[in-house]
């Protein structure tokens, strides 16, 4: 049942919904959702993408309100054979209806001062309707493990719930300045708020196994696991006393003397022939024939068996805990700063080159345990690490003719330097290269007011399998987007666009341990996620 806990302390570490490196995310204008490239942006988005860039823009005031609805979907496919019904797929499904981005800029001569929110991390909603394999493997393996310990056992069934968000918000302010018409410079920072939540419940673990011996329901039928095991607790412990309390009589029987006497034969000794059968019993119980057996025999055998049967009973004592209702009900949460520099470059009317570099951004979450019942699964101010990883980003735009617009971008981040694991104790090597992210974008004017625009955007992922698993995992991708910019008035203008991106599957192979023996398990990993966004942006004095 400890895969179940590693579950819920994992499951919703904060990832990059849709564009963006492993906890990254770069989908933050509509504008991107239909070009796919900005990193070059002049536009009012490179509040985000290209501070630096904002000085093309003149003097004035300049602001755009985005929003992007996201649906995803994830799929693990596991081979474990002891899953009901194998192979077996879990659907996950995350959902960020409101997903914005709110940049604000003014510029004044050579300086230009700008703001922007978005949810840099996370940004949605997880939910597990059928849980994952990492827990549900220890429930199914209630069934050869008890059916290993002459317990017959064939089916188990479990009612599960989890609901978990995660969202990392991003507070950025920057400071431009034009150098001359070729070459501008921006310093900013960004405050990055985390938030995580976990609320679930893995409820009602039955079992059918067919042991009359430890009560008269347990007869083949499904009945709950943590009743089966306190049952067997208490038969094991009942047998374990009996032996315990019938070695000592035969012990006195031996000490007057008559140890070399048959215990058949114990009603000469003082021994009713209840007791007899009753010490005869136990010895088949311990696994011997009581035939033939003197008192020393018998004893020897009851006394040794005794502390093995209470051993099993403590088993099944732990069991019935492991067994029993478990809920969550948690949060993480911390902050964490973000500086950054950027430099744009416009060697031409024609051309613009722009660069950013973000550092790292330290992060310790702080949980919050919310509910009491979940039974050790969160430590209420307990901390963990969930550092954002440095990141290089370039970007190029060119315009070959007046209504043609070629971008091109990427982005480099620097996974190697963070400890995804989560502990500073315990530095897993999960990170065999450093992400990348590279994308190419067109926009055509068809008029002087409606431009169209697609775009193509890839990911190159460099984890290994150490990072890989049902909770967190990442894959290539390729992502197509498209849309159009409507210029309603001088003063405004609309931006809509969507994107969908296809992922490479991916899969890992790893041994899951069923007691003492190793079990090949391989898990088959997949995604596919959708975006439509709308986006007005507002010029003023330009």
């Amino acid at each position: 049942m400890k895969k179940f806990l590693t579950f819920f302390a994992g499951a919703m570490l904060a990832g990059s919904l849709f564009a963006g490196g492993l906890v990254t995310n770069t989908n933050q204008s509509a504008r991107f959702t239909r070009l796919a490239s900005r990193n070059a942006s002049t536009g009012i988005d490179a509040v985000y993408y290209n501070p630096a860039g904002l000085t093309k823009l003149g003097n004035g005031l300049f602001c755009s309100l985005n929003n992007q609805t996201i649906g995803q979907e994830k799929s693990i496919l596991s081979d474990y054979a002891y899953l009901s019904g194998t192979p077996k797929e879990y659907i996950g499904k995350v959902s960020a209806p409101v997903f914005p981005g709110v940049y604000v800029a003014y510029n004044t001569g050579k300086l230009s001062l700008s703001a922007g929110f978005n949810p840099i991390g996370g940004g949605g909603g997880a939910k597990y309707a059928a849980g994952l394999p990492s827990f549900e493997m220890s429930i199914a393996d209630l069934v050869p493990l008890l059916a290993s310990q002459k317990l017959p056992t064939s089916a188990y069934s479990a009612d599960i719930n989890f609901e978990g968000s995660s969202i990392y918000f991003g507070y950025q302010a920057n400071v431009g300045y034009k150098i001359n018409d070729m070459l501008s410079l921006a310093v900013g920072a960004r405050l990055v708020t985390a938030s995580n939540t976990y609320l679930g419940s893995l409820t009602n673990i039955k079992i059918n196994t067919n042991y009359p011996a430890f009560g008269a329901s347990y007869t083949g039928g499904m009945v709950l696991a943590s009743e089966f095991f306190t049952s067997g607790a208490t038969f094991l412990n009942t047998v374990s006393g009996g032996m315990t309390t019938s070695a000592a009589g035969l012990g006195q029987i031996s000490t007057a003397g008559y140890g070399s006497q048959l215990l058949a034969n114990g009603t000469a000794l003082g021994l009713s022939a209840t007791q007899v059968a009753q010490m005869q019993g136990l010895i088949g119980a311990a696994g011997f024939n009581p035939a033939g057996l003197t008192i020393d025999q018998a004893r020897g055998i009851l006394a040794g068996a005794a502390p093995v049967f209470a051993a099993k009973a403590a088993a099944m004592t732990a069991n019935a805990a492991a067994t029993k209702d478990i809920y969550v009900d948690a949060a993480k949460a911390g902050k964490g700063f973000t500086p950054i520099i950027s430099a744009n470059f416009s060697p031409s009317d024609k051309l613009n080159i722009a660069v950013r570099y973000e550092f790292q951004t330290k992060l310790d979450l702080t949980t919050t345990v919310n509910d009491s019942k979940t039974g050790g699964i969160f430590t209420d101010g307990a901390t963990t690490i969930s550092d954002m990883p440095a990141q290089l980003s370039a970007g190029i735009e060119y315009k070959p003719m007046e209504k043609l617009l070629v971008s091109a971008s990427m982005n480099y981040y620097f996974d190697k330097k963070v400890d995804y694991d989560g502990s500073a104790d315990l530095n897993v090597n999960m990170i065999d290269k450093n992400f990348k992210e590279f994308a190419v974008g067109v926009q055509y004017g068809l008029t002087d007011k409606l431009a169209v625009s697609a775009g193509w955007l890839g990911t190159y992922t460099g984890v290994n399998a150490n990072y890989q698993n049902d909770q967190s995992y990442s894959l290539n991708t390729n992502s197509v987007g498209a849309g159009f910019g409507f210029k309603i008035n001088k003063m405004l203008e609309l931006n809509i666009g969507g994107q969908y991106t296809v992922y490479q599957e991916g899969s890992k192979g790893f041994n899951h341990m069923l007691g003492t023996n190793p079990i090949p398990v391989t898990e088959t990993y997949n995604k596919n996620t959708w975006v439509v966004a709308v986006g007005l942006d507002f010029f003023f004095g330009k």
